[in-house]
Formats: structure tokens, sequence, C-alpha cells
């Protein structure tokens, strides 16, 4: 596991672009935000050896249950997004027991009118951040999602979620709504009507219900240390390791773009995603270790 350093204190809003720009590499990766009880409250670390590749975002706030708060996650994001080491992002939890518990509402209590409006349009910013994020992500529910938490996860490219992990849009139990992007990113996983029932009634459901409506990827049985889908999301992202890093995040570009307008427009979008691979060194090794029949070694360019 590779060592823990820190950002900077602020983070830039990713851009949501169609083309992608060169990737820079980093010469720091690093945690941010000192947590309540020991630690940080974000730490950021790139895995070694096999998962060399695979960043990890974990989230520390155990006194709040991870609750997104005024400061939290963003400053994780912004460099990251720079480095082309960073072939899979995967957001997970220190705390036993709690994915994250969507906003921190004692925080909220605390706001004017005014102020939980900024507050919620940062929140908003967040989950495009982490749409936007260049490489594949997965999330890992070990625990609670509920709120913002589950919008966290639904801003993920991929999710993974323990049999006894508890999730929803909870919002309309305590007067509110999603505002983070559950409205509109629910409905394009399940569908229109049932995304409405599960936000019309506050609906919580478990890791297996949640697999069965095919709003996680994989639900697997929990284990005694509380970790069951890390290890199962960590699994995932080793399957996405020795594929092309240009061409998954091209892919990424096309499925994502390609679903925001009509099926032409998406075809369009998808060409010039392959246009931009074609040049890769990746895709002539590809080609190469195809008809030598051989494993690829791509390396990004």
């Amino acid at each position: 596991m590779g060592p823990i350093r820190t950002f900077p204190a602020r983070a830039p809003m990713l851009r949501a672009l169609l083309l992608l720009h060169p990737w820079r590499p980093l010469g720091v990766r690093g945690c941010t935000s000192h947590g309540t009880s020991g630690g940080r409250e974000i730490q950021v670390r790139a895995l070694a050896g096999p998962d060399q590749g695979i960043t990890e975002i974990l989230m520390n706030r155990p006194r709040a249950r991870n609750a997104l708060g005024n400061v939290f996650l963003q400053e994780a994001l912004a460099r990251l997004r720079e480095d082309q080491q960073v072939r899979v992002l995967l957001f997970r939890s220190s705390v036993k027991g709690v994915f994250c518990a969507g906003a921190d509402l004692k925080e909220r209590e605390q706001m004017s009118a005014a102020e939980v409006g900024a507050f919620v349009q940062r929140l908003r910013g967040l989950m495009s951040e982490i749409a936007a994020f260049p490489a594949p992500t997965i999330a890992a529910m070990d625990g609670f999602a509920l709120g913002g938490g589950l919008e966290l996860a639904l801003a993920c490219d991929l999710r993974v979620a323990a049999s006894t992990a508890v999730m929803g849009l909870i919002e309309t139990t305590r007067g509110l709504l999603p505002g983070a992007g559950g409205t509109q990113r629910l409905p394009r996983c399940l569908g229109v009507a049932l995304a409405k029932e599960l936000i019309f009634t506050g609906r919580r459901l478990t890791g297996v219900e949640a697999h069965a409506l095919g709003l996680v990827n994989h639900a697997v049985d929990q284990n005694e240390e509380g970790n069951a889908a890390y290890h199962q999301a960590r699994a995932l992202a080793q399957e996405i390791l020795p594929q092309a890093p240009i061409a998954v995040r091209l892919g990424k570009v096309a499925i994502d773009r390609g679903m925001e307008v009509d099926i032409a427009s998406g075809m369009a979008i998808e060409g010039m995603c392959y246009a931009q691979n074609i040049p890769t060194q990746d895709r002539l090794e590809g080609m190469a270790a195809f008809r030598e029949k051989r494993p690829p070694k791509f390396i990004g360019k």
C-alpha cells in the first residue's frame, strides 16, 4: 500500500469534457481533512503490487457516520483526475457498518436558508465531480448508504454492496427531497416508475434487494470483519486493471455522453471516441498481442 500524503486546500470543479486531454502523472497522492477521532476524514491510498493502479478513497468520520459535511471529499478528487496511474478509483468506508449516512443534518440545522442552498449546491457539484472522474469508479457499500450516501454511490460507475447493507433515498421521510443528483441518476439506473416509488416512499433496501432491482452490480454475504463489499469491489477493480486504460476511459465517455442524447448523436459520440483511440500505442499493442498469441502489455499511451 502506498504512502498517504496531503492535497492542497481547494479542488476546482471537474470539467465535463467529451474529448479527453492527456493525463499528467502526479508526484503526490494524499489525504485531507482531519477527523475527530484519530486519523483523517479522507484518506487516499494508492495500492501497490498486483493492485497497482487501484486508488482508494476512504471515508473516516466515525462520529458523524461519514455524513457529508462542509469540508469532505472534494479536496481528494481534483489532482487524482490528472494522474494517469489511477486506473480505478474505489470509494470505501473505514467506519464499520456505515458507507455514508448522507448529508450532515446537524451542520445543516445551524445554517440559514441561503447557506443550506449553497451547501446542497456544493454536494451536487461533488456528485458531478465523481460522475465525471475519467477513470472507472466503484462504491464499496459495506453498511448504511442513505440519502446523500446513496447519491454518492449512484454517482460512481459501479456499485458493490454487502447483503446486510441498507440503502435508500430517504429524504422525504425528513421533509426533504434528494438534492445531489438522486432524482436524475436513480431513474437512469432503475427506470422512472421504480425510482419514483423508492423516492416517494423513502423505502430502505438491503444489499440483496438492491441487487435484485439492478441498483447494485454485486451483492455479497457480509463477513465478520464487515468489509465483504470492499473485497468484492477490489476484485472487480482487479478485472479492470489489465485492460487498456485509454480505451476504458473513452468507453466511459461514450456511454455517459451517449446516454444524454438521442441514439444518432450517441453514435456520433462513439465514433469520436473511437477515432481518439486509433492512434494510441495501446491499440497497436493489443493488435500485436492478438497476432502473437500473448497477453497485451498496455501502458496507457
